[in-house]
Protein backbone atom coordinates (compact mmCIF):
# COMPACT_ATOMS: atom_id res chain seq x y z
CA UNK A 1 0.00 0.00 0.00
CA UNK A 2 1.65 2.99 -0.90
CA UNK A 3 1.43 6.09 1.89
CA UNK A 4 -0.29 9.51 1.16
CA UNK A 5 -0.16 12.82 2.96
CA UNK A 6 -2.76 15.53 2.37
CA UNK A 7 -1.75 19.10 3.54
CA UNK A 8 -4.52 21.81 3.24
CA UNK A 9 -5.30 24.68 5.13
CA UNK A 10 -8.92 24.09 4.53
CA UNK A 11 -9.77 21.35 7.06
CA UNK A 12 -12.76 20.52 4.99
CA UNK A 13 -11.01 20.02 1.74
CA UNK A 14 -8.83 17.69 3.63
CA UNK A 15 -11.48 15.74 5.35
CA UNK A 16 -13.14 15.59 1.23
CA UNK A 17 -10.17 14.36 -0.23
CA UNK A 18 -9.86 11.43 2.81
CA UNK A 19 -13.11 10.39 2.97
CA UNK A 20 -14.46 10.67 -0.91
CA UNK A 21 -11.84 8.57 -2.74
CA UNK A 22 -11.95 4.95 -2.17
CA UNK A 23 -8.53 5.04 -1.54
CA UNK A 24 -8.04 1.09 -1.37
CA UNK A 25 -8.74 1.05 -5.00
CA UNK A 26 -5.29 2.73 -5.81
CA UNK A 27 -3.42 0.35 -3.33
CA UNK A 28 -3.18 4.10 -1.16
CA UNK A 29 -3.88 4.58 2.45
CA UNK A 30 -3.70 7.98 4.40
CA UNK A 31 -1.27 7.62 7.02
CA UNK A 32 -1.44 11.34 8.13
CA UNK A 33 -3.07 14.89 7.17
CA UNK A 34 -1.92 18.36 8.19
CA UNK A 35 -3.56 22.18 7.96
CA UNK A 36 -0.11 24.05 7.39
CA UNK A 37 3.03 24.68 5.82
CA UNK A 38 5.07 23.71 9.24
CA UNK A 39 3.03 20.24 10.25
CA UNK A 40 3.15 19.35 6.71
CA UNK A 41 6.25 19.61 6.72
CA UNK A 42 6.88 17.36 10.14
CA UNK A 43 4.59 14.60 8.94
CA UNK A 44 6.42 14.36 5.97
CA UNK A 45 9.73 13.72 7.30
CA UNK A 46 8.06 11.34 10.14
CA UNK A 47 5.67 9.29 7.37
CA UNK A 48 8.31 9.70 4.29
CA UNK A 49 4.89 9.25 2.37
CA UNK A 50 4.83 7.56 -1.48
CA UNK A 51 2.38 10.64 -1.99
CA UNK A 52 1.81 14.06 -1.51
CA UNK A 53 -1.50 15.73 -2.38
CA UNK A 54 -1.19 19.36 -1.20
CA UNK A 55 -1.90 23.14 -1.52
CA UNK A 56 0.64 25.66 -2.01
CA UNK A 57 -0.72 28.68 -1.40
CA UNK A 58 -0.76 28.72 2.82
CA UNK A 59 0.08 31.13 5.68
CA UNK A 60 3.96 31.02 6.65
CA UNK A 61 4.98 28.41 3.37
CA UNK A 62 6.50 28.83 0.40
CA UNK A 63 5.13 26.59 -1.80
CA UNK A 64 7.63 26.22 -4.94
CA UNK A 65 10.78 25.87 -2.00
CA UNK A 66 8.88 23.14 -0.39
CA UNK A 67 8.11 21.47 -3.29
CA UNK A 68 11.76 21.79 -5.09
CA UNK A 69 13.22 20.67 -1.43
CA UNK A 70 10.91 17.65 -1.46
CA UNK A 71 11.79 16.80 -5.08
CA UNK A 72 15.27 17.30 -4.35
CA UNK A 73 15.44 15.10 -1.23
CA UNK A 74 12.95 12.35 -2.34
CA UNK A 75 13.04 12.47 -5.87
CA UNK A 76 10.79 9.58 -5.82
CA UNK A 77 7.93 11.00 -3.63
CA UNK A 78 5.32 11.76 -6.09
CA UNK A 79 3.53 14.98 -5.55
CA UNK A 80 0.47 16.70 -6.73
CA UNK A 81 -0.74 20.57 -6.21
CA UNK A 82 -4.15 21.44 -5.70
CA UNK A 83 -4.54 24.87 -5.08
CA UNK A 84 -6.98 28.32 -6.11
CA UNK A 85 -3.44 30.03 -7.18
CA UNK A 86 -3.90 30.37 -10.80
CA UNK A 87 -0.54 32.21 -11.48
CA UNK A 88 0.12 30.37 -15.07
CA UNK A 89 3.96 30.52 -14.53
CA UNK A 90 4.04 29.23 -11.12
CA UNK A 91 2.03 26.19 -12.22
CA UNK A 92 4.71 25.96 -15.29
CA UNK A 93 6.94 26.33 -12.30
CA UNK A 94 5.95 23.58 -10.36
CA UNK A 95 5.61 20.94 -12.96
CA UNK A 96 9.07 21.95 -14.02
CA UNK A 97 10.62 21.33 -10.69
CA UNK A 98 9.11 17.52 -11.03
CA UNK A 99 5.10 17.60 -9.88
CA UNK A 100 3.18 15.51 -11.43
CA UNK A 101 -0.28 17.28 -11.57
CA UNK A 102 -1.18 20.92 -11.16
CA UNK A 103 -4.65 20.94 -10.08
CA UNK A 104 -6.88 24.18 -9.76
CA UNK A 105 -9.50 24.58 -7.00
CA UNK A 106 -12.15 23.40 -6.94
CA UNK A 107 -11.41 20.42 -8.97
CA UNK A 108 -13.75 17.87 -9.21
CA UNK A 109 -13.39 14.01 -8.70
CA UNK A 110 -12.77 13.03 -11.87
CA UNK A 111 -9.41 15.26 -11.56
CA UNK A 112 -8.52 14.22 -8.75
CA UNK A 113 -8.31 10.42 -9.12
CA UNK A 114 -6.53 11.03 -12.51
CA UNK A 115 -3.96 12.51 -10.50
CA UNK A 116 -4.06 9.97 -7.85
CA UNK A 117 -3.74 6.98 -10.86
CA UNK A 118 -0.68 9.06 -12.34
CA UNK A 119 1.20 9.23 -9.29
CA UNK A 120 0.55 5.39 -8.76
CA UNK A 121 1.75 4.70 -11.99
CA UNK A 122 4.85 6.53 -12.37
CA UNK A 123 5.68 4.68 -8.48
CA UNK A 124 4.54 1.11 -9.77
CA UNK A 125 6.99 2.08 -12.90
CA UNK A 126 10.02 3.09 -10.51
CA UNK A 127 9.19 -0.12 -8.31
CA UNK A 128 8.71 -2.45 -11.92
CA UNK A 129 12.26 -1.03 -13.16
CA UNK A 130 14.85 -1.14 -10.43
CA UNK A 131 17.70 -0.87 -13.09
CA UNK A 132 15.52 2.28 -14.81
CA UNK A 133 16.27 3.04 -18.85
CA UNK A 134 18.46 5.78 -19.16
CA UNK A 135 15.42 7.76 -20.56
CA UNK A 136 13.74 7.37 -17.03
CA UNK A 137 17.40 8.28 -15.60
CA UNK A 138 17.79 11.06 -17.25
CA UNK A 139 14.24 12.20 -16.48
CA UNK A 140 15.09 11.79 -12.77
CA UNK A 141 18.16 13.72 -13.20
CA UNK A 142 16.93 16.51 -14.64
CA UNK A 143 13.66 17.28 -11.78
CA UNK A 144 16.92 16.29 -9.55
CA UNK A 145 18.83 18.68 -10.76
CA UNK A 146 16.25 21.46 -11.23
CA UNK A 147 15.06 20.94 -7.72
CA UNK A 148 18.69 20.63 -6.20
CA UNK A 149 19.57 24.32 -7.69
CA UNK A 150 16.42 25.64 -6.98
CA UNK A 151 17.42 24.88 -3.21
CA UNK A 152 20.92 25.96 -3.97
CA UNK A 153 19.74 28.94 -5.48
CA UNK A 154 17.40 29.86 -2.34
CA UNK A 155 20.32 29.01 -0.12
CA UNK A 156 22.55 31.48 -1.10
CA UNK A 157 20.11 34.47 -1.64
CA UNK A 158 19.18 33.47 2.51
CA UNK A 159 22.86 33.60 3.39
CA UNK A 160 23.11 36.92 1.25
CA UNK A 161 20.31 38.42 3.33
CA UNK A 162 21.39 37.67 6.83
CA UNK A 163 24.99 37.05 6.71
CA UNK A 164 25.26 39.97 9.05
CA UNK A 165 23.20 38.03 11.69
CA UNK A 166 23.70 34.59 13.47
CA UNK A 167 22.79 31.90 11.20
CA UNK A 168 23.39 28.47 10.94
CA UNK A 169 23.02 25.12 8.22
CA UNK A 170 19.63 24.24 10.23
CA UNK A 171 18.28 27.46 10.07
CA UNK A 172 19.13 27.31 6.41
CA UNK A 173 17.60 24.08 5.86
CA UNK A 174 14.37 25.26 7.48
CA UNK A 175 14.06 27.89 5.04
CA UNK A 176 14.46 25.71 2.15
CA UNK A 177 12.44 22.77 3.25
CA UNK A 178 15.23 20.22 3.13
CA UNK A 179 16.79 18.30 6.16
CA UNK A 180 20.49 19.95 7.49
CA UNK A 181 22.39 16.64 5.46
CA UNK A 182 20.72 17.02 2.39
CA UNK A 183 21.37 21.27 2.06
CA UNK A 184 25.03 20.37 2.97
CA UNK A 185 25.38 17.36 0.46
CA UNK A 186 24.07 19.74 -2.28
CA UNK A 187 26.13 23.04 -0.93
CA UNK A 188 29.22 20.50 -1.41
CA UNK A 189 28.17 18.80 -4.51
CA UNK A 190 26.99 22.05 -6.26
CA UNK A 191 29.32 24.91 -5.07
CA UNK A 192 32.46 22.61 -3.68
CA UNK A 193 31.99 24.07 -0.56
CA UNK A 194 30.45 23.54 2.86
CA UNK A 195 28.48 25.89 4.47
CA UNK A 196 30.49 27.72 6.40
CA UNK A 197 33.10 28.48 3.78
CA UNK A 198 30.19 29.59 1.84
CA UNK A 199 29.32 32.12 4.76
CA UNK A 200 32.63 33.27 5.14
CA UNK A 201 33.17 33.92 1.50
CA UNK A 202 30.01 36.15 1.49
CA UNK A 203 30.91 37.90 5.03
CA UNK A 204 34.09 38.57 3.74
CA UNK A 205 33.32 39.54 0.28
CA UNK A 206 31.35 42.42 2.37
CA UNK A 207 33.79 43.54 4.63
CA UNK A 208 35.90 44.27 1.34
CA UNK A 209 33.46 46.87 0.07
CA UNK A 210 33.77 48.04 3.66
CA UNK A 211 37.58 48.25 4.00
CA UNK A 212 37.25 51.15 0.95
CA UNK A 213 35.57 53.77 3.73
CA UNK A 214 38.57 54.62 5.12
CA UNK A 215 36.38 56.09 8.44
CA UNK A 216 34.99 52.84 9.55
CA UNK A 217 37.72 51.38 11.86
CA UNK A 218 38.27 46.94 11.09
CA UNK A 219 36.86 46.08 14.33
CA UNK A 220 33.60 47.81 13.79
CA UNK A 221 33.79 46.08 10.09
CA UNK A 222 34.22 42.68 10.85
CA UNK A 223 31.33 43.16 13.49
CA UNK A 224 28.73 44.85 11.04
CA UNK A 225 29.84 41.23 8.36
CA UNK A 226 28.72 39.06 11.43
CA UNK A 227 32.22 38.35 13.22
CA UNK A 228 31.42 38.19 16.97
CA UNK A 229 35.46 37.53 17.52
CA UNK A 230 37.97 39.91 15.55
CA UNK A 231 40.29 36.91 15.61
CA UNK A 232 38.25 34.73 13.98
CA UNK A 233 37.77 37.46 11.45
CA UNK A 234 41.34 38.34 10.80
CA UNK A 235 42.17 34.65 10.47
CA UNK A 236 39.64 34.17 7.83
CA UNK A 237 40.53 37.33 5.97
CA UNK A 238 43.99 36.44 5.78
CA UNK A 239 42.89 32.69 4.45
CA UNK A 240 40.77 34.04 1.83
CA UNK A 241 42.96 37.15 0.46
CA UNK A 242 46.15 36.08 1.24
CA UNK A 243 46.57 39.23 3.28
CA UNK A 244 45.30 40.97 6.07
CA UNK A 245 42.22 43.21 6.33
CA UNK A 246 44.80 45.85 7.13
CA UNK A 247 46.99 45.55 4.30
CA UNK A 248 44.37 44.94 1.83
CA UNK A 249 42.58 48.48 2.83
CA UNK A 250 46.46 49.76 2.54
CA UNK A 251 46.31 48.26 -0.95
CA UNK A 252 43.44 49.81 -2.33
CA UNK A 253 44.24 52.94 -1.16
CA UNK A 254 47.22 53.35 -2.63
CA UNK A 255 45.13 52.66 -6.31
Amino acid sequence: MYKVVIIDDEPIIVEGISRLIQWDKFSCRIVATANDGTEGAQVIRKYRPNIIITDISMPDLDGLSMVAGLKSEFPGMQISILTGYRKFEYAQRALHLGVTRFLLKPSNMEELEEAISAMTTNLEASHLEEDADASNESENEHYDNEASNFIVNNAIKYIEQNYPHKITLSEVAEKTYVSQWHLSKLLNRKLGQNFSEILNNVRIREAQKLLKDPSLRIGDIAERVGFVDMAHFSRVFKKNMGISANEYRNSISVK
